[in-house]
């Protein structure tokens, strides 16, 4: 480990500008001539569209333009996709509904657009929608899954009978049920993952600007994976020709999944400034954000364990329900399904396991991708059983889930997915000797002693992260390879310019990724200069999400680096009449094993551009660009144990201790990583105890401010005691794992399992808010 290389420690690069007030958001953006819009929202969950009169509003000072939803479709514009294509255990297609980018004549949930007002300021479009006049026709809506799919609901989408995507099913029913019939003990519980409201610090925005005369468009937009926005904007929304369409993402203010897709104001900006001749902005505010960003989780799942006279699982029998909301987004249909059911086996040896999931269309905000996207629904899951049983079971739930680990690596459960490395014991060693396991009933007592409920529980999570390869994806469905690329530009003065498809959001790679150039070249992370985010200067690449950046992005740049340090050697060996075999790179320097002779990192980048003296046949130049296709997932995993004490007056739950052992495999910035856990963490302490999108019966969001939603705040959190136990991945030149959603996946089963042992009663929901645990405790849970 050099001083800025892997392993180090070192401070963010990009830090400087961000805590400066000196980061370029998409706000911050000023275009010569620029318009601004405001979208007009259906104010229904499920209502048609009778009628939309703009005279006034267009007579209104600054108004450029009123533009409708029926233009829009007149206009060929596309509907918004889903790019993962799931099929029912019929066989049958998913029954995709149709997601125009403003609703033509049906309104499906409460803030979907129906028409954008155009002005010179966003105060005065603000003005001009109070005067464009919407006649509505209301009809009946269904807000949750139980509602959606009962005889005779409502209809969401013709294509939809009984408002259901899919009923997809993933296992060996036959072998389960034959587990089943062998089983000294059932275990069985009923669980609910509760919706959630990403809440990224800046809200997503889009300018965009349409050159006439080059019949050209430039995007700029919050988005975590431009190159692919571009492609689904040019390829299916008929918006613009590949080549004719720029998409620049620069400083993102946090994503966790929620700015992966292509929203309908990104579309719309587009289209309008084609339509009014001038670049359009639009920066969504926070209501707008909980109306309108992808929501998270919303699962109601049933699930059964089975287990021998010994205490070994046999087999695990899940059925969930998904909800949707009105269309489906991106991504979505694969959170329940591949990125969550093939995670039911959790870290445990379960020979048999079969999964129903049912996909549910309601009158709510389209659902996708949270931060872990189906591994945190499926880790609680597993968690609280495992929890469950060991009470059931009367034992110790360490020692059951110790019995029950995959100890053996390879591993491949019977739900697609094949672990290939990893120590979990190591990890609940870790965990348990942090929150001094063995004094906690000396603690408990006392906790009772002075009127205190004290509980403890634990949290084996494991994930999948990289989301590749691309052949394995797409023989499941996904409409892209899930790849990255890199590009490495040693510049003549022997400054480096490193070009990634992944985005970031605020994960660090202006740092992390310098300080792979820096452990390999020797050379500081200063001369190394990071570039993503414009599909003009950078190579495609697919982007930032499910914990790929360093083990996917990253490898292709240290692939990229293979061939420029192969390269260099070659030009090193000739200028200094050495063997080509004899040459290594330390310090920023090309050296002559066994000998003083050397030569510096800027004088080869330099011979390698006035080209006077190369090798025969090589070509000027010092630049390599690599693609990178895992051979298999990554699988991150760890141990959570949480502590703490309810107030039985009150309900009101305080934090004791909390610990997380997690396995990252080779840790690049230890930093950096402890940042993203203690974020994670806190996202997951959030959903366990505190945040939860409500909706009432006819689709309006209740919980729609921060003043309802409750966030977590740095008060209602512990301080959190970290470690690690790696196992350096097999599966790519790094050892890397992904560590960015493990605290979101492992932390609330942690907690809810702590929760239900305070109180003696394992009846609890997320979000354990006081009133829940004081119900819950007093017998009217």
């Amino acid at each position: 480990m050099g001083v800025e290389g892997i392993g180090a420690s070192v401070v963010r690069k990009e830090d400087r500008r961000f805590i400066t007030g000196k980061g370029r958001y998409v706000d911050d953006i000023k275009l010569h001539g620029m318009t601004h819009a405001h979208f007009i929202r259906g104010p229904y969950a499920h209502a048609r569209v009778k009628n939309i009169d703009s005279s006034a509003a267009m007579k209104m000072p600054g108004v450029v333009g009123v533009l409708t939803g029926q233009e829009i479709v007149d206009d060929k514009v596309g509907n918004l996709i889903c790019g993962w294509a799931i099929s029912s255990k019929d066989g049958t297609p998913m029954k995709m509904g149709a997601w125009p980018a403003m609703a033509p004549e049906t309104v499906r949930f409460a803030g979907q657009a129906v028409a954008v007002v155009i002005a010179e300021t966003k105060n005065l479009a603000k003005d001009a929608a109070e005067a464009v006049i919407v006649t509505y026709e209301e009809l009946a809506a269904v807000a949750d899954i139980a509602a959606a799919i009962k005889p005779g609901a409502p209809q969401l989408h013709p294509e939809a009978p009984g408002n259901v995507v899919y009923d997809w099913s993933i296992g060996d029913e036959a072998a389960v049920k034959d587990a089943f019939s062998k089983a000294a003990n059932i275990v069985s519980l009923e669980l609910t993952n509760n919706r959630l409201v990403p809440n990224a610090m800046e809200p997503r925005a889009a300018i965009a600007e349409y050159n006439e005369a080059e019949e050209h468009f430039t995007l700029y937009t919050t988005s975590q994976n431009p190159h692919v926005a571009r492609l689904v904007l040019s390829a299916f929304y008929n918006i613009a020709q590949e080549h004719k369409l720029r998409v620049i993402a620069p400083d993102v203010g946090g994503g966790f999944g929620s700015k992966i897709y292509v929203y309908p104001e990104e579309m719309v900006a587009l289209w309008a400034s084609k339509k009014v001749r001038r670049p359009v902005k639009w920066t969504g505010d926070r209501s707008e954000a909980f109306l309108t960003d992808a929501h998270g989780r919303d699962h109601v799942s049933k699930a059964e364990m089975a287990f021998d006279s010994d205490n070994r699982i046999l087999g695990l029998r899940v059925k969930t329900h998904a909800n949707f909301g009105a269309y489906m987004s991106l991504f979505s249909s694969a959170v329940p399904t591949y990125l969550y059911a093939t995670l039911l086996s959790g870290q445990y040896n379960i020979p048999a396991i079969y999964a129903e999931v049912m996909g549910v269309y309601t009158n709510t905000t389209p659902v996708d991708a949270y931060r872990g996207a189906g591994r945190p629904e499926a880790s609680f899951l597993i968690e609280r059983m495992m929890e469950t049983a060991a009470r059931q079971l009367k034992v110790d739930p360490a020692d059951l889930r110790r019995k029950n680990f995959i100890t053996t690596f390879p591993h491949q459960t019977p739900v697609i997915m094949a672990y290939d490395i990893g120590d979990f014991g190591a990890s609940l060693d870790a965990a348990l000797k942090a929150i001094d396991y063995a004094g906690f009933p000396a603690r408990k007592a006392k906790a009772k002693s002075e009127g205190k409920l004290r509980g403890i529980g634990f949290s084996c999570y494991i994930e999948a992260c990289g989301i590749a390869p691309s052949k394995a994806v797409g023989s499941l469905g996904a409409g892209v390879g899930l790849w990255e690329s890199a590009e490495v530009r040693v510049n003549p003065v022997g400054t480096i310019e490193v070009l990634t498809g992944s985005h970031s959001h605020g994960q660090g790679h202006e740092t992390t990724f310098a300080q792979l150039i820096a452990e390999r070249l020797g050379v500081p992370i200063s001369q190394v200069q990071i570039v993503h985010g414009d599909t003009d200067k950078v190579q495609f690449g697919m982007g930032t999400y499910g914990s790929r950046s360093i083990a996917v992005g990253g490898t292709a740049i240290v692939k990229a680096m293979e061939k420029v340090e192969a390269k260099g050697k070659k030009i090193a060996a000739h200028l200094l009449e050495a063997s080509e075999g004899d040459i290594v790179i330390e310090n920023g320097e090309f050296k002559v094993t066994g000998t003083d002779k050397s030569i510096a990192l800027p004088m080869v980048a330099l011979a390698a551009y006035t080209a006077h003296n190369l090798p025969d046949g090589m070509e000027p130049g010092l630049k390599e660009t690599a693609f990178y296709d895992p051979t298999n997932f990554t699988f991150p995993a760890g141990a959570y144990i949480c502590e703490l004490e309810v107030d039985s007056g009150t309900g009101k739950t305080s934090f004791v201790n909390f610990v997380a052992a997690d396995d990252f495999g080779r840790l690049i910035n230890p930093m950096i990583v402890e940042g993203q856990v203690h974020g994670g963490l806190a996202q997951g302490i959030g959903q366990a105890l505190l945040e939860g999108a409500v909706y009432d019966s006819s689709g309006q969001l209740i919980t729609a401010s921060f003043m309802d939603y409750t966030m977590p705040r740095a008060d209602d959190l512990p301080s959190f005691k970290l470690s690690h136990t790696p196992t350096l991945c097999p599966g790519n030149p790094l050892g890397v794992k992904g560590c960015g959603e493990a605290g979101a996946i492992g932390a609330s089963a942690a907690v809810i399992n702590a929760i239900t042992d305070a109180i003696g009663n394992n009846k609890l929901a997320m979000p354990a808010t006081p009133d829940r645990v004081w119900h819950a405790i007093h017998g009217n849970a």
